[in-house]
């Protein structure tokens, strides 16, 4: 059987070593996966040289006032939409000062969907050093909280490696 978590511990490990060859820094600013590609990251001895940090943004509150989030957008598009996950991903880069920013908001349930964003939508933003974001939307489908959360976590390990390699 395959284990997502194993996979996820052994693919931040890659990243962090693409990065360092690259000299590159990272970045998380996470909601729905409440830090958990920041512990994959900060297993990984020596992680402090790449990764420099995370914020979890879990509540509305602190995607506003911490990641400067537009209030605006949260209200018009969500807090799980594809603009403010490119929001939260700039603006991690920037508030953090890494060349690499990720972010991650969605519904992780099992409570908390409905027919227009069902649990398991997720939205990942990343943050290039040319000032280029993308912005990617999963559907994992109502698989349980913890499954949601380390599907999204592996996401997003893959963007990033898919980029630095």
């Amino acid at each position: 059987m395959f284990d997502l978590q194993s996979s996820n511990a052994q693919l931040s490990a890659k990243v962090l070593e693409l990065a360092k060859a690259k000299q590159l820094s990272i970045g998380t600013a996470e909601s729905c996966t409440g830090g958990l590609i920041g512990k994959y990251f900060t297993d990984v001895p020596g992680s402090s040289q790449v990764f420099y940090g995370g914020i979890i943004a879990y509540s509305n509150t602190i995607k506003t006032g911490v990641l400067n989030v537009d209030r605006t957008l949260i209200f018009e598009r969500g807090a799980v939409s594809s603009a403010v996950a490119k929001s939260m991903a700039v603006n991690t880069r920037q508030i953090l000062q890494t060349d690499l920013a990720i972010s991650v908001t969605g519904i992780a349930g099992p409570t908390g969907g409905s027919p227009q964003k069902p649990v398991g939508l997720v939205y990942i933003g990343f943050a290039k050093p040319d000032g280029d974001t993308i912005v990617k939307e999963f559907e994992f489908g109502p698989l349980g909280r913890v499954a949601i959360r380390e599907k999204s976590a592996n996401e997003a390990l893959k963007i990033l490696n898919f980029y630095l390699i």
